[in-house]
């Protein structure tokens, strides 16, 4: 008999957007691996509308609140439908940024200095030594995040705005100089690992994470091999102390410049990657052999509850 997989995406989050952009991508994948797909854009009735389809397998395309943070997967296990990707526990865990460094710390996953300050602390004062990095502690694709690096500049005046709509929690993190790096973890396999050189010349921001040619991503990274190993080992390392399923992606900093610290940490692990067309979890499973329909297929076969 044919499996029903039912796509999650849209949702509630800032992320709408592109979740539905991820949804349809995989959702089209699916439909031409033989699957019945049916798209569910997820709402506040997501429990009953779910009850009422029965699908054999949830296939989370969601990013942010509500699909990232365990929210969704504790419904999909009181309704007994297996789902692709983290628990109830992993997901809440690595969505809150700074509970997730302490788990990531305590595992010896090198991590960056920081604390938690609330966003009218951040927006009156410096909260650390310039540079230094703000962003939301339950927020993803670089939404509320800012980089502050100039000595001059003042503290970010945006945090205090009335309509501020990312919470009112931020972790100030000291700024990593270099190069950017991501692993994605399929299983308990580390995939190949992306350097990420925004196009402009500046930081991996929202425009540079989806739009096309915003950023230039280089597979595989060039690094030598002990840290290229390091890089691979560290984001198995962090998916198993938080716990995740499935597919994770970890993002890092690599400080090699010249005079330079030599510093590598795990900045987040990502339990709901990005799955459309310029995101980087298809691209390193590509290049270990996966079609984005074989990637796919595999995360709906590793579906399970109780995960």
């Amino acid at each position: 008999m044919t499996k029903h997989v039912a796509v999650l995406m849209g949702g509630l989050s800032a992320e709408r957007e592109i979740s539905l952009r991820s949804g349809a991508a995989c959702a089209k994948a699916l439909a031409e691996q033989g699957y019945r797909v049916t798209p569910v854009d997820v709402g506040h009735d997501a429990a009953s509308v779910l009850a009422a389809l029965k699908p054999d397998v949830a296939f989370n395309a969601l990013h942010g609140k509500f699909g990232e943070d365990g929210c969704i997967q504790g419904v999909l296990e009181l309704l007994g439908i297996p789902y692709t990707h983290s628990g109830v526990l992993a997901s809440s865990v690595a969505m809150k940024k700074d509970v997730a460094k302490v788990v990531m710390a305590a595992a010896s996953v090198p991590v960056p200095k920081g604390r938690v300050v609330t966003r009218h602390e951040a927006a009156s004062a410096h909260v650390l030594p310039i540079p230094y990095v703000l962003k939301p502690v339950s927020e993803g694709s670089s939404f509320g995040v800012f980089i502050i690096k100039d000595q001059d500049a003042p503290p970010p005046l945006e945090l205090a705005a009335a309509d501020w709509a990312h919470g009112d929690l931020m972790l100030a993190e000291q700024f990593i100089a270099g190069r950017e790096l991501t692993c994605a973890v399929m299983g308990e396999r580390a995939l190949d690992v992306i350097e990420i050189l925004a196009a402009d010349g500046g930081w991996y921001d929202y425009h540079a994470k989806y739009a096309k040619g915003g950023s230039k991503h280089v597979l595989p990274a060039n690094l030598k091999g002990n840290i290229y190993q390091e890089v691979q080992h560290l984001a198995i390392e962090a998916h198993r102390a938080l716990g995740c399923r499935g597919v994770s992606r970890a993002d890092f900093r690599y400080d090699d410049r010249p005079g330079g610290t030599g510093e590598l940490v795990v900045l987040e692990v990502n339990t709901q990657p990005g799955m459309t067309e310029t995101s980087l979890v298809p691209e390193m499973a590509a290049y270990a052999g996966f079609s984005f329909g074989e990637l796919v297929k595999w995360m709906v076969e590793d579906a399970s509850c109780d995960r």
